[in-house]
């Protein structure tokens, strides 16, 4: 058994610098308290671009080109020493960490971003990167389609962990992927919320007989910076729950450990008994005894795809 760290927490919105010394500080404050997987919201670096559901991207073309520009140059640069700091802290304080950002494409444009899903152990490297399949609505105005080269599950101290990213968990077959990996500890970081969200967490746990960490976010008008470009017209209420947060942690089965943690900020803490995945096993097994391979078969092209190759 251990103890697991859902940190619903504001980024500093559109600084990349500032927010990756808040998630080392964070760190260091849940392994503290004895956590040793801890997980962060979606897009978490240097924040999720929430702007787009309030934007009018024709008529708000000045507006919305200002603020791509800020993040990109705010998202994170795998080939560089960015996250090197926060591998620094998963090392020294011995946890596992499932670490969102907006990850700023370096090989092929350097110029498209991707909602990237990071696990990085406690050895202090970074173990699988998972970009997100199918960005939203307009979130697909932001970030590029990332393939299935990191749809993966890592067996680490924490157990056999897996991640899908906010709506890709409505995505039968994605989730199918994971379950026929053996996935223990099933990490969703969202920006999604409510019932609906919180139904399809225990749904999951069940379907998946695994544990389920629902990775909410929790930001109020008053975390949006003065320096956002458009604040006033965006967001000019300090009160208003952008986004209520909704954190939780699920058991195999489908009963809630945690949470829902609402309209707070904060760390949400659970503990975790690897095993019951496993036990719950034996009344369903999707990828297994409760399959029909005779009838379904999934095929998952997990090769990384590139535009362009030079011979």
């Amino acid at each position: 058994m251990y103890k697991v760290a859902i940190i619903q927490e504001s980024p500093v919105f559109l600084d990349k610098n500032q927010t990756i010394q808040k998630v080392i500080s964070l760190v260091e404050k849940a392994a503290k308290s004895e956590a040793k997987l801890i997980v962060f919201p979606e897009s978490f670096i240097p924040g999720y671009p929430d702007w787009m559901w309030r934007l009018r991207p024709q008529n708000d073309q000045d507006l919305t080109d200002e603020i791509h520009a800020k993040l990109l140059s705010n998202s994170v640069n795998l080939k560089t020493n960015d996250l090197d700091g926060i591998c620094e802290s998963a090392k020294k304080n011995d946890v596992t960490i499932v670490c969102n950002i907006n990850e700023r494409d370096s090989e092929n444009s350097q110029t498209t971003i991707y909602n990237t899903n990071l696990l990085i152990s406690n050895k202090g490297k970074i173990i699988n990167r998972h970009r997100k399949l199918m960005p939203t609505n307009p979130e697909r105005m932001v970030w590029g389609f990332g393939d299935a080269s990191g749809l993966n599950v890592v067996d680490t101290p924490c157990g056999k962990i897996g991640s899908l990213i906010c709506w890709e968990n409505y995505m039968p077959l994605a989730r199918y992927a994971l379950y026929a990996q053996g996935v223990e500890v099933y990490v969703a970081p969202t920006w999604d919320q409510g019932d609906d969200w919180i139904s399809t967490m225990k749904h999951i746990a069940k379907e998946g007989a695994c544990w389920v960490i629902g990775s909410g976010s929790a930001i109020k008008g008053s975390d949006i910076p003065d320096t956002f470009p458009g604040k006033d017209l965006l967001y000019p209420q300090p009160d208003e729950w952008i986004n209520t947060g909704d954190s939780v942690v699920v058991a195999p089965g489908g009963t809630l450990v945690a949470g829902p943690m609402n309209k707070e900020q904060g760390i949400l803490y659970a503990d975790i008994e690897v095993s019951k995945s496993s036990a719950a096993h034996r009344k369903l097994d999707v990828a297994g005894h409760y399959s029909r391979p005779d009838i379904f078969k999934l095929i998952v092209n997990n090769k990384h795809q590139k535009p362009v190759s030079f011979e």
